[in-house]
């Protein structure tokens, strides 16, 4: 009998804005002696990081099905694919329901271009996909100059037999209306251009400017609900540290859903303290990702107010409550931290984190006060306006960071995955 042929596939795609342009990357591999046998990467147009990853997985998949002629037959090809997107991984292999309307003819697709026996899925961590994230920056790079993807010169100079996939195999199909419509839009916009103008000028939809990158985006996550949470307590970085209660667990598996179905978040960065790390720790477990931990993040330190109620407070230290409303230079009493130390540390990690995870989408495990002070900042609104939002327990809020400073609140205080 003829043993199969085995190659290793794999893929990968990104977003510059996700959604924004967007490109995959593919390389098919051999096995035993670690050959490259095939690339492929294309720019997509505007899309999100979802779609690029699911077409990434399909032109990996057609460019190993070209290399056998009789691939479609039952055991004549055997495909271990390796990606860093857990969604793909566990929805293509049956583990994760396909709940999105764009992914599911996408994961469709994919299935239909080699038997279901032949094809295996394995989770790989981002370090170990260097190939195929070369690929994809490289397509998203030649998409910015209004020009295809061309295997770069370091590639071409390898002494290895390859096909250029990306120029043989046929364009990968999308759900109407997604990425399909939006390439072919960018496409249109860059033909219909003056030729004197800068690709730079070129923008996508609510996107920065090209020239500007893509933004440092932070998916700011409260923590799930304590036992002082309900009792409305001030509960700091100062006091007893509690853990998540029995709904503040089921609240991070909400949140941990939602964030796998979405697919966006690539890093996870969390405040020291026990509830946030275990509301990430959810979140980390479904999405296959590590988490940092970084002190900035931390709550206030609430000095002698830990554990106390709003009313509480103002019966014992009514004169102090009252210094603490008027000014975000005074602190709690007993040495706790103001609203001013506390921004001037929140926007030191900031900018220490935008700089770390530029071009990235990064999910922020942290609490009322450090979200609050970032929505203001980017907001560019007074210390004041922190009385004027309201942040419920696991509820997701998100601010982009561009490169050249200027911020944009994208979303505040959603808690629709709780519902």
């Amino acid at each position: 009998m003829t043993q199969p042929r085995q190659f290793v596939v794999e893929a990968d795609g990104g977003s510059r804005g996700n959604p924004g342009p967007a490109g995959y990357g593919a390389v098919v591999i051999d096995p035993v002696t670690g050959e490259t046998l095939a690339e492929a990467a294309e720019y997509i147009g505007v899309a999100t990081n979802n779609v690029a990853e699911y077409k990434g997985l399909i032109a990996g998949l057609k460019a190993a099905k070209a290399l056998v002629p009789d691939a479609s037959a039952d055991g004549a090809l055997q495909v271990r694919v390796r990606m860093d997107s857990k969604l793909v991984v566990e929805q293509m292999s049956g583990r994760w329901k396909i709940k999105h309307p764009d992914m599911k003819p996408l994961a469709a697709e994919a299935a239909r271009i080699l038997p279901a026996s032949a094809v295996t899925y394995e989770w790989i961590p981002r370090e170990m996909n260097k190939h195929a994230d070369r690929l994809a920056n490289e397509a998203m790079d030649a998409g910015k100059r209004g020009k295809q993807w061309e295997p770069s010169a370091s590639t071409a100079s390898l002494d290895t037999p390859r096909s250029s996939a990306a120029s043989a195999l046929p364009p990968v199909s999308g759900p109407p209306g997604d990425a399909a419509a939006g390439a072919a839009k960018a496409r249109a916009a860059l033909a219909a251009r003056p030729a004197a103008a800068s690709p730079a000028a070129l923008q996508v939809g609510w996107g920065a400017a090209p020239d500007l990158g893509a933004p440092a985006t932070f998916v700011l996550l409260r923590h799930g609900e304590t036992a002082l949470t309900p009792e409305k307590r001030f509960s700091g970085s100062g006091g007893s540290d509690p853990e998540l209660s029995a709904a503040g667990r089921h609240q991070a598996e909400c949140i941990a859903r939602s964030l796998a179905d979405r697919g966006t978040v690539e890093e996870i960065v969390s405040s020291p303290l026990r509830r946030c790390r275990e509301t990430a720790a959810a979140v980390a477990a479904r999405l296959g990702l590590e988490v940092r931990i970084e002190e900035g993040l931390r709550e206030t330190d609430f000095g002698a107010w830990e554990g106390l109620t709003f009313a509480e407070v103002r019966e014992r230290y009514g004169a102090d409550l009252d210094a603490w409303l008027a000014s975000a230079k005074v602190a709690p009493t007993g040495g706790g931290e103001s609203f001013a130390e506390v921004a001037r540390r929140v926007s030191a990690t900031r900018d220490r984190l935008t700089t770390r995870y530029a071009g990235r989408t990064v999910l922020l495990v942290t609490h009322v006060t450090p979200i609050k002070t970032l929505v203001r900042l980017a907001l560019g609104a007074p210390p004041e306006a922190m009385f004027r939002m309201e942040l419920s327990a696991a509820s997701v809020s998100a601010v982009a960071y561009y490169a050249d400073g200027n911020a944009s609140v994208r979303l505040l205080n959603d808690t629709s995955h709780l519902r």
